[in-house]
């Protein structure tokens, strides 16, 4: 198994999500959404957005998670195995999601 180029791929896909975060914080949505005017339907839509947002974040923050531990299980060495039984994963199975 080649270790170093999935630490790659984890630390690509980091970055990633990483500089989507920066791009457009939550705070800005909030903010930009809060003072909306005009009828109920463009209120809604306007809440919809920073609920989408809000799951967005939330979705990212995991997947951040996921990579974090598998970068450590790169350092500790046991990347690729089951952490559940100690088999060893698919190398199909980690190019689709290496987390």
């Amino acid at each position: 198994m080649d270790v170093e180029r999935y630490r790659e791929l984890l630390l690509h896909k980091r970055g990633e999500l990483l500089a989507g975060t920066a791009a457009k914080p939550l705070q800005w949505t909030m903010e930009n959404n809060s003072g909306r005017q005009g009828d109920m339907a463009d209120q809604a839509s306007g809440n919809n957005e920073v609920h989408i947002q809000l799951k967005l974040k939330q979705t990212d923050a995991k997947i951040l998670q996921a990579i974090e531990e598998a970068l450590r299980r790169i350092e500790e060495g046991v990347y690729g195995a089951c952490r559940d039984c100690g088999e060893p994963i698919a190398s199909a199975r980690l190019d689709a999601i290496p987390w």
